[in-house]
């Protein structure tokens, strides 16, 4: 049974949508356990609209609530009564294996560092946001995290990016790319052009070279590596564009007798088609690098994507993917103790 800690208070649709979200998750699986962590009468209240197994959900009360606003720091050391503080704690403390919330991205990273804590050798945890391609999903990171990256950030991204791809997408030796302006090695701005030899001399990543952003939805690369202002900005014009075109398709559809009589024939295969785009289905973005897992969906995250984030703490969980994050950085450590003795 995987306990997963749940922040019923946070995002734009709390705590509806979330726990919605949490009893679709249980009735789907009978191998988690949830733990709803939020402010318990608003909680029970919509509870009490759904039909799911009783002893796959518990309540665990937190009186306060971090609001998206707040600096974040001062959040995390004021607030210690929040849903994310507690939801965390539970992590840190072996109550829960993982948290996943939809609320404030910056209290979520500095709780994810200070309260759950970084991997021994862990620079910077990043964000990793699975997206939809034509080859099927690619791992974008950093896509929130850390704005400001050095190139030995990057580095370390796409090593936890590739055992990420490869043990919970099952993905053999996933290709690693850089975002960049062109396929050259020269082209970049400073931190591109550092970073590129650095990530070539790595022999435990599959290294491919540079990618633009045009390659990105063709399934260019496994593993998209670049600094979160990047990846964030990628991140949103991906989400932006796909639902644009999808909304343009259903209305061309609708646009005359003809289209509506094509429509229902092709109705089937583009549904599915659609469905592949559909972002949600993939879950939310875990923090790689820190002792525990904790999971950012998206503020307007609705139901969908909160059961499949907490689905997707089952696999990472099985696979022991931190675990096999520190031995990488364990034995990266020692080889580069040897190559200075």
């Amino acid at each position: 049974m995987i306990n997963v800690a749940v922040d019923a208070m946070g995002g734009d649709n709390a705590p509806g949508e979330i726990v919605k979200g949490a009893v679709q998750a249980v009735n789907k699986r009978s191998d988690i356990h949830i733990l709803l962590v939020g402010q318990e009468e608003a909680v029970q209240k919509e509870l009490a609209s759904h039909t799911y197994p009783k002893e796959q959900i518990t309540l665990v009360q937190a009186s306060e609530v971090i609001e998206t606003e707040e600096p974040p720091v001062n959040a995390i050391r004021r607030k210690k009564d929040s849903s994310i503080v507690v939801g965390m704690n539970l992590v840190k403390n072996g109550e829960a294996d993982a948290f996943v919330s939809a609320g404030s991205s910056g209290a979520v990273l500095v709780g994810g560092q200070v309260l759950v804590g970084r991997i021994k050798g862990v620079e910077r945890p990043p964000f990793g946001a699975l997206i939809p391609t034509e080859k099927g999903v690619s791992l974008l990171l950093d896509c929130g995290a850390n704005v400001d990256s050095r190139p030995s950030h990057l580095v370390q991204f796409a090593r936890m990016g590739s055992i990420y791809m490869e043990h919970v997408i099952g993905i053999s030796k996933p290709r690693v790319g850089i975002v960049n302006i062109g396929a050259e090695e020269e082209k970049g701005n400073a931190l591109v052009k550092e970073t590129f030899p650095l990530l070539k001399e790595c022999k435990d990543i599959n290294f491919t070279g540079s990618i633009e952003a045009r390659e990105i939805p063709h399934g260019g690369a496994d593993v998209i590596v670049c600094e979160a202002f990047t990846g964030n900005v990628i991140l949103k014009l991906y989400e932006g564009t796909g639902a644009a075109l999808i909304s343009m398709v259903k209305k061309g559809m609708m646009s005359s007798l003809r289209s509506k009589i094509g429509a229902l024939l092709v109705k089937p295969a583009l549904k599915e088609t659609l469905k592949a785009f559909d972002a949600s289905q993939y879950g939310g973005a875990p923090m790689l690098g820190l002792k525990g897992l904790v999971v950012k969906t998206h503020g307007s995250s609705k139901a969908t994507e909160v059961c499949n984030s907490i689905i997707q703490c089952v696999t990472f969980k099985e696979q022991k993917i931190n675990e096999k994050i520190k031995e990488c950085l364990d034995s990266q450590a020692q080889s580069e103790k040897k190559a200075e003795a």
